[in-house]
């Protein structure tokens, strides 16, 4: 199994570009690798947090388990994504789980380093906080969808995101499975799969297991946003 370069990797990664050559060589010695299979768990509810993650391949969820069972789809990674930095700096265990969607590859980051290069430049502090807030946004904006778009508001306005080139005719891979994604939206599959259904009586998709193409998107927009 091939290791990869960590050097190189950090320097082509948003958060770090910015730093010098030294800083950024100063991580190298608390960077490890993290690989794991579909399904592998990385990290439990309440353990400690002792750094931060880069997803170099495959998809990462991070999900709440409710006392019966249920699980609630909080966010999925892809890569050159990274999470656990807001609890690494709270210094508190994981409020969440973090879980292997496929076979991956992470980057763990320990938090001595990462804290060592916000001493040495404040704008890589700045560009984390950065980072932080467009995760807090996109997590305000999901609660917003919850509380006032519909089933079918929600579907759609997945669809139309997945792809920010997407026109009429292209085609939509779903990246993971319905039920993640149905979890993502806070549906239930039933849920998800009658709103696929009911925009393909409509004409307006057509499902073909995880690819969805979209037949007429300025319809698509009208029928979820009229």
């Amino acid at each position: 199994m091939n290791q990869i370069d960590i050097r190189t990797f950090l320097q082509h990664q948003p958060l770090f570009q910015q730093l010098s050559e030294a800083q950024r060589e100063a991580l190298v010695p608390g960077t490890r690798e993290v690989r794991g299979q579909k399904g592998q768990v990385i990290f439990q509810k309440g353990d400690p947090c002792d750094g931060m993650y880069l997803v170099v391949y495959g998809k990462v969820k991070l999900a709440l388990t409710a006392q019966n069972g249920t699980e609630k789809v909080m966010e999925i990674l892809h890569p050159s994504q990274s999470f656990a930095e807001a609890v690494m700096f709270l210094r508190r265990p994981c409020p969440v789980m973090a879980q292997f969607v496929e076979d991956g590859l992470l980057l763990h980051v320990s938090a001595e380093v990462i804290f060592g290069a916000i001493a040495q430049d404040p704008a890589f502090a700045q560009r984390m906080l950065a980072g932080l807030s467009l995760r807090l946004h996109s997590l305000v904006r999901d609660v917003e969808r919850y509380s006032v778009e519909s089933a079918v508001q929600r579907v759609v306005g997945y669809l139309l995101q997945v792809e920010d080139d997407a026109s009429s005719g292209s085609v939509v891979h779903l990246p993971v499975n319905k039920n993640l994604i149905a979890s993502r939206l806070n549906l239930t599959p039933e849920t998800f799969s009658r709103v696929l259904h009911q925009l393909a009586d409509e004409g307006l998709i057509e499902v073909r297991g995880r690819d969805i193409v979209l037949k007429d998107l300025e319809s698509l927009r009208d029928f979820g946003f009229a």
